[in-house]
C-alpha cells in the first residue's frame, strides 16, 4: 500500500509505517466511570474479560488488562473506592468521568530521557519523568519508569513513554484473545497534532474531527471493531 493524501491533505501513512507503529504500541489507556461496569462493558463490545490487574497506591485508581499482543495490551482504567482520600491528582480525571473512552496511549522505550530531550528540541515537551507502580492481584510488584501522563498533549492524541525494564510486561498475564490491528485519531487541529508526533517519531494518521477521538482497530471473537 502506497502513500497518500486524504481528503483533508493529510498522508496515510503506508501499510509498513503503520505496523511499525503498532509495534511500539505499549498500552492504550481506557478510561471508565466503574472499573467493574467497565470490565463488562468491554467484555460485551470484544467478547474478551479482562484480567484484573491491581491498585495504584496514592492514585485513586485500579484497573484490569486485556491483551493486544505479546508486549501491548488495553488498560481499564477507573476510580478505586477504597482510595477515596487519595491525595495526589487522579490520572486523566478517572474520578469526574461520565462514559468510558481511550483517553491515551503509551509508547515502550527504554531511552525515556533521549526521547525527553530530542522532544523538547522540537517544542513537544513531554512530562516529567517518574517512576510508577503497583502491585498485582498475585502480590508481584510492577515497576516501570515513564514520562508524566498527567502532561496530557493534545488531549491525550500525543503518547507518553514507559520503561519497564526488568519487570514483567502486564501483556504476559492479560487476558488473551484480541490484537491490535489499527489505531488513529481525529482533532479539531489535526495539523497540529501531526507535527508534534512526528517530532516524535510517530507518524500516525490524524484525521479531523470536532473533538478529540483516539480509535483503536480490534481484532477479537466479535470481529474487527473500533474502540474509542
Amino acid at each position: 500500500m502506497n502513500a497518500g493524501p486524504n481528503d483533508d491533505g493529510a498522508i496515510k501513512p503506508t501499510q509498513n509505517a503503520e505496523a511499525g507503529l503498532l509495534a511500539r504500541v505499549d498500552h492504550l489507556v481506557y478510561a471508565v466511570p466503574e472499573l467493574d461496569s467497565g470490565i463488562e462493558h468491554v467484555e460485551r463490545l470484544l467478547g474478551v474479560r479482562a484480567t484484573p490487574g491491581g491498585r495504584h497506591a496514592g492514585r485513586g485508581t485500579h484497573n484490569a488488562l486485556l491483551a493486544l499482543g505479546p508486549r501491548t495490551y488495553l488498560e481499564i482504567i477507573g476510580p478505586d473506592p477504597e482510595q477515596a482520600n487519595a491525595t495526589r491528582p487522579v490520572w486523566f480525571g478517572i474520578d469526574r468521568r461520565t462514559e468510558p473512552a481511550l483517553v491515551t496511549w503509551a509508547i515502550a522505550a527504554n531511552d525515556i530521557e533521549d526521547i525527553a530531550a530530542s522532544s523538547a528540541r522540537s517544542s513537544v515537551t513531554l512530562g516529567d519523568i517518574i517512576a510508577g507502580g503497583r502491585r498485582r492481584t498475585d502480590g508481584v510488584e510492577l515497576r516501570w519508569r515513564y514520562t508524566d501522563p498527567l502532561h496530557l498533549l493534545a488531549d491525550g492524541i500525543v503518547p507518553f513513554f514507559i520503561d519497564w525494564a526488568d519487570t514483567p510486561h502486564p501483556a504476559q498475564t492479560a487476558a488473551q484473545g484480541a490484537s491490535l490491528a489499527g489505531l488513529h485519531a481525529e482533532h479539531p487541529r489535526p495539523e497540529a497534532v501531526r507535527e508534534m508526533l512526528h517530532a516524535l517519531g510517530c507518524d500516525m494518521l490524524v484525521l479531523p474531527g470536532q473533538r478529540a477521538a483516539l480509535i483503536a482497530t480490534i481484532v477479537c471473537p466479535r470481529g474487527r471493531l473500533e474502540l474509542r
